[in-house]
């Protein structure tokens, strides 16, 4: 009969085997209907969603062998779904990126994992959905503190999921109310940006990212199509105050840069207003050049709008 100090460990374990069959992680190509493994998905995620990620980046986020790391990497490069080029942080680094093909791959296994997540919850009575959400919180939170003090969590940059674009708009009207006194205009105008993505984008062409930290929407930052051919615009980055100071703003931009770059557009556009001075910081940190700006009065307060570009270049 097990010691009763036991039986959490019983318990973990229990949960442990009944979890892994529940989503299929002994078998998970077949659970996806796709040719990947669990492990190889798991990296196609990180890489699809961080701004940059280095060989040893995977190895520490995932807890994989350095050798095996190699291995995958290789296969998956074969495939032409990852290229590999000396980090322009550190030459001695490998930086892993995904190809076109591999963003495809990527948005794929998420399409797909989302859609068997779904299938999974289908079966959860409505009212009993968020505790189920918080139970899992709840294990995250306690295993993630296991050694005695909080464990500094990585900021995740996702796709949106139900409830997100509208976090956006709201988040969007009260953060700039309460710090730059914006009236409801502005709350009208964010709200036509979204309607506009939601209705009708290119997938290929165009996405939102929501930054996500300690499991809640934290940020957010679009790129989508401009008038003028060949140009990418960004638009609606925003990062929560309780949120700022882990680099959030910057990896928002980043990921949305290299998305533009990597899908061949020749150049990227923004207006912003001289007041957001956080962000013009991190635009012009990622090369964006200030090429025009313009008093005007908006939302209820008087401004001076710019007008930023970044040349990208040929797609890497």
């Amino acid at each position: 009969m097990p010691h009763a100090s036991d039986t959490p460990i019983q318990e973990i374990r229990a949960f442990n085997r009944f979890y892994t069959n529940l989503i299929g992680a002994l078998d998970y190509s077949r659970q996806l209907y796709v040719p990947y493994t669990l492990t190889e998905a798991r990296v196609l995620y990180e890489l699809n969603h961080a701004s940059h990620l280095d060989a040893a980046d995977l190895r520490s986020e995932l807890c994989l062998d350095a050798g095996y790391l190699s291995r995958l990497l290789g296969k998956l490069e074969k495939a032409g779904i990852v290229e590999r080029a000396p980090s322009e942080r550190d030459p001695r680094r490998q930086r892993i990126t995904l190809t076109p093909r591999g963003r495809e791959t990527a948005g794929l296994l998420d399409e797909r994992s989302t859609e068997a997540v779904g299938s999974l919850l289908s079966d959860v009575p409505a009212a009993e959905r968020p505790r189920l959400a918080t139970a899992m919180r709840t294990v995250r939170e306690i295993l993630s503190n296991r050694k005695g003090g909080a464990v500094a969590s990585r900021p995740l940059l996702r796709e949106p999921g139900p409830g997100d674009l509208g976090w956006i708009v709201q988040r969007n009207a009260a953060l700039y109310a309460a710090e730059f006194g914006f009236n409801i205009d502005y709350e009208g105008l964010v709200a036509r940006i979204v309607a506009d993505f939601a209705e009708d984008h290119d997938p290929h062409l165009e996405r939102v990212w929501i930054a996500e930290l300690d499991g809640r929407p934290v940020g957010c930052v679009m790129c989508v199509r401009d008038d003028a051919p060949g140009t990418a615009r960004l638009r609606l980055l925003l990062v929560e105050p309780d949120a700022r100071g882990h680099g959030i703003g910057d990896q928002l931009v980043c990921v949305c840069v290299e998305f533009a770059r990597g899908v061949g557009y020749r150049e990227m556009v923004l207006w912003t207003n001289d007041i957001l001075g956080a962000a013009r910081t991190i635009y012009q940190r990622h090369g964006f050049v200030l090429v025009d700006e313009k008093p005007h009065r908006s939302f209820g307060v008087d401004l001076l709008g710019q007008d930023w570009q970044l040349h990208l270049g040929s797609a890497s």
